[in-house]
């Protein structure tokens, strides 16, 4: 049996195996005008393989590129176009430095709810600053049911929230929050779909 294991490597693979035999048979072809009518052939039969983009800019320069790719650099033809660099082709990109995130001190949390605290800080004390603590303390809860069900205890989420602050918010006194049972949707989208197939969601003024 021939299996493509056993096969010589494809370096273009999207070409296929026939592209990539009539590739070598030109390379080895002595003469230079033959050698380029059948790389123009070959281009054509390129093209034709991705007609949705004979309108795109440069589709053509990039077919003589991916030629010269698929020989190795080693098809002497006449190229409509400078032969690209193989140097630079085969280049490897620069390491990308990802930002690192350690300044978040509950990751639990998240970022966003950490620069929110930073804006809480800087409201007056009053109703308005209380009602922003006490929304934010939600917010805490649910993001650390998430994370640890069991332990979503409001002294804990006031003890972070005042952490996070770094001392500088304080609790509104009697604040509670909504019970873990609250915060998690029981609804699901196949319960209300369920619902909806039994007629609950239906208009009172239509009849059935």
């Amino acid at each position: 049996m021939d299996y493509n294991t056993g096969r010589n490597h494809l370096v273009l693979p999207e070409y296929g195996r026939n592209i990539q035999k009539m590739v070598n048979h030109v390379k080895t072809v002595e003469d230079k005008e033959e050698r380029n009518r059948l790389a123009k052939a070959i281009i054509q039969i390129m093209g034709n393989m991705n007609p949705h983009l004979r309108d795109v800019a440069d589709f053509t320069h990039k077919l003589w590129d991916h030629l010269a790719v698929i020989s190795n650099f080693e098809l002497n033809v006449e190229s409509p176009y400078p032969e690209p660099d193989k140097a630079v082709l085969y280049q490897k990109p620069e390491h990308i430095g990802y930002k690192k995130s350690d300044d978040i001190r509950f990751k639990h949390y998240g970022k966003s709810l950490q620069e929110m605290i930073k804006k809480a800080v800087a409201y007056e004390d009053g109703e308005e600053k209380d009602f922003l603590i006490e929304t934010l303390a939600t917010q805490m809860k649910k993001s650390y049911v998430i994370w640890n069900r069991e332990n979503a205890v409001d002294d804990q989420i006031f003890a972070d929230l005042v952490s996070l602050s770094r001392n500088e918010l304080k609790i509104p006194e009697g604040l509670r929050l909504k019970d873990v049972r609250d915060l998690v949707s029981k609804k699901t989208p196949t319960s209300s779909k369920k619902a909806f197939s039994k007629g609950k969601y239906q208009s009172k003024g239509r009849k059935r």
